[in-house]
């Protein structure tokens, strides 16, 4: 009987000791797993980070190459600068000498625009109400140009000009004389119908002739000073409209004249520009 009783107790006690052992051995593979899974993980982690160090590294190379090529670029642009003895201080003067001649210019277009528009309101309040319908006064790029129609100014088919335009040349007569610094270029132009005329040729001829008509008026009957005057005749050639409608034939017969600064004063100015070396 008593032998059983130990039996049972010591088949008790190996029992027991069996689960211990189990449960010691779950929580050694589930540690292990853990273990596992966080030595992947740093090991991912320590190769990512491997990368972005080679990265870093090859980036690092290349911006060490780029100033090595920088600064063989300015070493070289320094020795060319001393070898043409250019200096920065020579430099800043010649930019100095062009502002200061850019400076100039300015000031002498803003004078000669102001001119222009005085010129150009003077002489459009002489011009009554009906001369203003066939008389076109503009200012183009520091140029006064007055456009007259041709049957204000001439016989019809002719270059001899007409009594009625008299009073109208008299007045830019006027502002002709008053404004000395300005030459004068008197510029015919027709329509692209052909001129028949015994003593006229072609449109050439008439357009010309029209703008010494003008030019010898402005001379013999109003005083302007010929020196000024240049007569130039462009045929059909510098329309304002299409010649296919009589209205575009209409303004394309006219006389220009053109008031222009003078050209030696130009010169003069050329010759003050600063030298380039």
């Amino acid at each position: 009987m008593k032998k059983n009783i130990l039996f049972v107790a010591l088949a008790a006690g190996l029992l027991l000791s069996s689960c211990a052992s189990k449960k010691d051995l779950l929580a050694c593979q589930t540690e292990n797993k853990s273990l596992t899974s966080s030595l992947q993980s740093a090991r991912e982690d320590l190769a990512a980070k491997n990368a972005r160090l080679q990265s870093l590294e090859e980036q690092l190379a290349l911006q060490k190459n780029q100033m090595t090529n920088l600064q063989g670029s300015l070493d070289k642009s320094l020795s060319n600068a001393s070898q043409n003895n250019v200096s920065i201080e020579k430099l800043v003067d010649q930019i100095n000498e062009s502002n200061q001649y850019i400076r100039h210019l300015v000031e002498v277009k803003s004078k000669s625009d102001s001119l222009n528009m005085v010129l150009t309101n003077n002489l459009t309040r002489s011009l009554s109400k009906e001369e203003l319908k066939e008389v076109d006064v503009q200012v183009l790029k520091g140029v006064v140009y007055i456009s007259l129609a041709d049957n204000m100014l001439y016989k019809s088919g002719s270059y001899e000009i007409n009594d009625r335009a008299a009073e109208t040349l008299s007045k830019i007569a006027k502002i002709i004389t008053d404004y000395k610094d300005y030459d004068v270029l008197i510029e015919g132009n027709t329509d692209d119908v052909p001129i028949s005329k015994t003593n006229i040729r072609n449109n050439w001829d008439l357009s010309c002739l029209r703008a010494s008509s003008v030019v010898q008026a402005l001379q013999n009957q109003y005083g302007v000073d010929p020196k000024r005057l240049t007569a130039g005749g462009r045929g059909e050639y510098n329309p304002l409209q299409p010649n296919d409608t009589e209205l575009g034939k209409q303004r394309n017969r006219r006389t220009q004249i053109i008031i222009t600064p003078k050209l030696d004063e130009f010169m003069e100015l050329i010759g003050e520009a600063p030298e380039t070396k």
